[in-house]
């Protein structure tokens, strides 16, 4: 049966890209217009997981995947309230789930969720598209069917990086997660007290929460442009910096907090974490031609000699060598820095800098595909961070040992005391720590 055939009775609709290009298909999710960001997910799976992801604020998402929406959706796949992104790009979307979690279908999840979404589109012409022009402005539309007409409205519309969307995602009042009981039963155990972490929701997803409430963290989540001296007064073992949308350089209260909290208590930062971690530094940002969207990314940490495949959603990431110049004594004597940061995976070496205002700074982690720094660890500092997602949702758990870093970097500071030295091997994790072992055939 042709799938692609039998959804004719579908109201056609239009994508169009700033360039120029354009696509018809056929409507698969709410009726109008959306304009934003296209950019493409390599994700196989966790579409749903992918629409509510706070992140995509402002973008239309292209799935790389060919067929979308088989497995329905479910209640527990949910990574927020609602949806941030301005439409969904997919080449077929299946009507009639099967799966025994499902509470429905994916194409009514859009329609209930207002978002415009469109089918029977070419993917891979499309995902080419992006990857050799770069991520670009576009919009989808099942009212204006003219390319013209709705190229000029594209090309008319404004850039991402005008707009501070992390503001429209970031909740409006604090919240508690409680830690979960088993991991405040095993830190009971181990003598350990339970760990209070202060998170800035720039538009954090239930899985990082989650993540840390499962290292035995209470974590108390507040608004994006929280002062400093508020989150002192909750007395945190540690803060972190969580997730969120759009060009870091718009989240000048998040930065100016973060530059405040470093250096007093332990932090730890995710995606755009990273990046405000980084500009708290002096350090530069740069918006990658198309970025790092899905769950099949290659990472190596410089530290183990481990490659981690992990799950990304980024358009913007720091630049490693605006950060300070190289110490060459622990950079393998070399002084000169390189744009391919690939080049200290081949020579084995973790690079570090000095920075005009925090000290030190290691590189961590690469990206294998592109060579760009994937995490950075603070070492006169107790704080460190990453630009991909620990907590998948969806995606590969290579990553999840991050949260027991985090812990193990809380408890290194509350038992030798505030201001105390830190040993910088509570980042060290063998990627394959905690995993079960299989016997060899």
């Amino acid at each position: 049966m042709n799938l692609l055939a039998s959804e004719g009775s579908q109201p056609q609709a239009l994508l169009a890209l700033e360039d120029g290009t354009c696509f018809y298909g056929r409507a698969c999710g709410a009726m109008g217009e959306a304009f934003g960001e296209v950019v493409f997910n390599t994700s196989m799976v966790g579409y749903q997981e992918i629409v509510t992801d706070p992140s995509y604020a402002g973008q239309i998402v292209t799935l790389t995947y060919p067929q979308v929406g088989n497995y329905g959706v479910s209640q527990e796949a949910l990574q927020s309230d609602g949806t941030a992104l301005r439409g969904l790009v997919v080449r077929d979307m299946c009507r009639t789930p099967s799966n025994w979690q499902s509470v429905g279908s994916f194409p009514a999840f859009l329609r209930d969720h207002g978002v415009v979404a469109i089918e029977g589109v070419d993917t891979r012409a499309l995902t080419l598209r992006i990857r050799s022009a770069g991520a670009m402005r576009a919009a989808i539309s099942t009212v204006d069917l003219s390319p013209e007409s709705l190229v000029a409205r594209v090309a008319a519309s404004p850039v991402i990086s005008a707009h501070n969307f992390v503001a429209d995602v970031s909740p409006r009042e604090e919240r508690v997660i409680p830690a979960l009981s088993d991991a405040l039963r095993a830190r009971k155990e181990a003598g350990r007290p339970a760990l209070r972490v202060v998170a800035y929701d720039c538009g954090e997803k239930r899985g990082i929460e989650e993540g840390l409430a499962a290292v035995g963290c209470e974590v108390v989540a507040v608004p994006f442009d929280t002062p400093a001296a508020r989150v002192r007064s909750l007395e945190p073992d540690g803060v972190f910096f969580s997730n969120g949308p759009g060009d870091p350089r718009q989240v000048t209260q998040t930065a100016r907090a973060a530059l405040d909290l470093l250096g007093t208590v332990p932090v730890f930062g995710i995606c755009l974490g990273n990046q405000i971690m980084a500009m708290a530094t002096g350090a530069d940002i740069e918006k990658l031609p198309f970025g790092h969207h899905g769950g099949n990314e290659p990472v190596m940490n410089l530290l183990t000699r481990k490659v981690e495949i992990t799950a990304q959603n980024h358009n913007y990431g720091l630049v490693f060598d605006s950060m300070g110049p190289l110490v060459p004594e622990l950079s393998g004597g070399e002084a000169a820095h390189v744009r391919d940061l690939r080049h200290w995976v081949e020579r084995g070496i973790a690079p570090v800098v000095q920075t005009p205002r925090l000290g030190r700074v290691r590189l961590t982690h690469v990206n294998l595909n592109d060579g760009t720094p994937e995490g950075i660890q603070f070492l006169d500092l107790p704080a460190f961070s990453v630009q991909y997602h620990p907590e998948a949702c969806p995606g590969p758990h290579d990553a999840r040992y991050l949260f027991q870093a985090f812990v193990r970097l809380m408890d290194m500071w509350r038992e030798g005391g505030d201001g105390a030295s830190v040993s910088h091997d509570y980042l060290s994790i063998d990627v394959r720590e905690g995993r079960p072992h299989h016997a060899e055939a």
